[in-house]
C-alpha cells in the first residue's frame, strides 16, 4: 500500500482510541459493520494485522497496531491542516458551551470583546462535556468551553488524550441562601459551615462533578437531583427548602428577590474552573486567535489568580 486512504486510517484511530468498535461507530457517525470493513481493508493494504478483537466487542492494539498508532494520527493532522488551508478564509470557529446555568457566555463575551481584532467564532449551544467532546471527534466544532474534568468512559465520550484543553477563568463561588437563614446574615460562610444546610442540585448528581466534589470535600449534604429546567426552577425549589442552599458563581448576574441572599464562601473560596477544550490533533485554524483572545482578557481581569492557601479547587482542576 503506497496510498493511505485517510476514512480508513481514520476509522482505525477511532478504534484505538475507543478500543471498541461499537464505540467507536457511534463517535465516527458510522454502522459498526461500515466501521469493521473500512479496517479491514486498512489491514489488508498494509499486510499487518492491527488489533486484537474479543468477543465482547472490545479490542488491543497489537504490536503493529501500536506503531502504526501515532503516523497515523499525524496523517490525520495533516489532511486536517491541508483542508483549512481552503476554508479558513470564511469559516468561523464554531464554539459549543456548556454548563448553561452558570451562563458561559458571560466569559465568551469578555473574552471576545476585549480583544482589538476578535476571531470569527461562531457559538452554539452543547448539552455537556461528553456531548462536546463527541462533536468535536467528529470534527463538527473547532472547540469547546465549559467546565474540563475527567468522564467515565462510554459510548458519547471521547478518550481524553483526543482532547486538549487549556485553563482560561476561575470564578469565585457564593452560596445562595433564605434571607432568613443564620448563615445569611455573615459577611461570609465558610464551606465546612454548609454542613448544616442541604445542597440544591440543578440536575441529577452525574452531570455535576464540581458541586459532587465540593459536597465530598465539605460534609455537604445533597439533596435529590432532576432534570434541569434552569435558574428560576432551581431558585423556586430553594425557596422551598428553608434549609436548602445553592451554589452559583459570584459574578453571575443574579436578582434573587427579598428572601433570598448571596454570600461569599471564603477560607477557603471554591473556584469555578473555566477552560476552553479541542481536539488534539486537529486543531482549528481560528484556535490561536481564539486562545489569544482568552489570555489577553484573561491577564487584564486577573481571571487565573489562584492561592492555594486561600483558594479551593477540585485536584483534577488545579493549574
Amino acid at each position: 500500500m503506497d496510498d493511505l486512504d485517510l476514512a480508513q486510517v481514520r476509522a482505525f484511530v477511532a478504534v484505538a482510541e475507543q478500543l471498541h468498535f461499537r464505540r467507536a461507530a457511534q463517535a465516527l457517525s458510522l454502522t459498526q459493520q461500515g466501521l469493521s470493513k473500512r479496517v479491514a481493508r486498512l489491514e489488508e493494504g498494509l499486510g499487518a494485522r492491527l488489533f486484537d478483537r474479543a468477543r465482547s466487542g472490545g479490542v488491543q492494539l497489537t504490536d503493529a497496531g501500536a506503531r502504526f498508532l501515532e503516523p497515523a494520527r499525524a496523517a490525520l493532522a495533516a489532511g486536517a491542516v491541508a483542508v483549512a488551508a481552503v476554508r479558513a478564509v470564511s469559516r468561523p470557529l464554531r464554539l459549543d458551551v456548556w454548563g448553561h446555568l452558570f451562563e458561559p457566555l458571560r466569559t465568551v463575551r469578555e473574552a471576545l470583546a476585549g480583544t482589538a481584532s476578535g476571531p470569527a467564532v461562531e457559538v452554539g449551544p452543547g448539552r455537556d462535556l461528553p456531548s462536546v467532546a463527541a462533536a468535536l471527534v467528529r470534527g463538527e466544532i473547532g472547540a469547546g468551553f465549559g467546565r474540563f474534568h475527567p468522564t467515565a468512559d462510554g459510548p458519547d465520550s471521547a478518550p481524553e488524550h483526543a482532547l486538549a484543553h487549556r485553563l482560561v477563568r476561575l470564578e469565585p463561588v457564593d452560596a445562595l441562601l433564605h434571607a432568613d437563614h443564620p448563615l445569611a446574615r455573615a459577611a461570609q460562610v465558610r464551606p465546612d459551615q454548609l454542613a448544616a444546610c442541604r445542597l440544591i442540585p440543578p440536575a441529577s448528581g452525574g452531570r455535576l462533578d464540581f458541586l459532587t466534589r465540593f459536597a465530598g470535600q465539605f460534609g455537604v449534604p445533597v439533596l435529590e437531583g432532576g432534570a434541569n429546567l434552569g435558574l428560576d426552577h432551581l431558585l423556586a425549589r430553594l425557596r422551598n427548602t428553608p434549609d436548602g442552599v445553592v451554589l452559583l458563581p459570584s459574578e453571575l448576574p443574579l436578582d434573587p428577590g427579598p428572601d433570598l441572599v448571596a454570600v461569599p464562601l471564603a477560607d477557603p473560596t471554591p473556584l469555578y474552573a473555566w477552560s476552553l477544550v479541542w481536539h488534539r490533533d486537529r486543531p482549528d485554524p481560528g484556535l490561536p486567535a481564539l486562545l489569544r483572545a482568552f489570555a489577553e482578557t484573561g491577564a487584564s481581569r486577573r481571571w487565573l489568580e489562584y492561592r492555594p492557601g486561600r483558594d479551593w479547587l477540585p485536584e483534577a482542576d488545579r493549574p
